[in-house]
C-alpha cells in the first residue's frame, strides 16, 4: 500500500511539473502584438510544438507553432515549412527571451493558419 501511494505521489509530481512546464504561455506578453515577414531558415514539425527559425531583416526569431496536430487539422502540413520561403507571423514577444516569438498565426503562399 506505502509503495503504491509513494509511486502515485511521484508520478501526480512529474506530471504536474511537465504541465507547468509544457504550458508556459503566461511567458508571453499578449499587450505586444508583432507582425513581421521574414525567411525560414529551418523548421521543426514535431511535438511539443513546431518551431520556426525566422530572418526578418538583421535579426533571427525562434517563433513557437501549435502542435503538429492541430497544424495538420488546420491545413499546415509540414511541406509549407521549407527553407527559404517568406512567411508572414503575427504573435506575442517571450518576456525574458528576446528573440522568442509565439505565433497565434502564419501566413504562407497567401494561406492564413490560425494556430491558437
Amino acid at each position: 500500500m506505502f509503495k503504491g501511494s509513494v509511486l502515485l505521489f511521484a508520478a501526480l509530481v512529474c506530471l504536474s511539473f511537465t504541465v507547468v512546464l509544457h504550458h508556459g504561455w503566461a511567458n508571453y506578453d499578449q499587450t505586444k502584438t508583432l507582425n513581421f515577414t521574414g525567411e525560414i531558415l529551418e523548421s521543426s514539425y514535431e511535438n511539443p510544438h513546431g518551431m520556426l527559425k525566422l530572418q526578418v531583416d538583421d535579426k533571427v526569431w525562434n517563433v513557437v507553432l501549435a502542435p503538429p496536430s492541430r497544424m495538420d487539422s488546420r491545413g499546415l502540413k509540414s511541406d509549407a515549412l521549407v527553407k527559404g520561403t517568406k512567411a508572414t507571423v503575427v504573435g506575442y514577444p517571450h518576456k525574458k527571451v528576446k528573440d522568442e516569438m509565439r505565433a497565434e498565426r502564419i501566413t504562407i503562399s497567401g494561406k492564413t493558419t490560425e494556430l491558437r
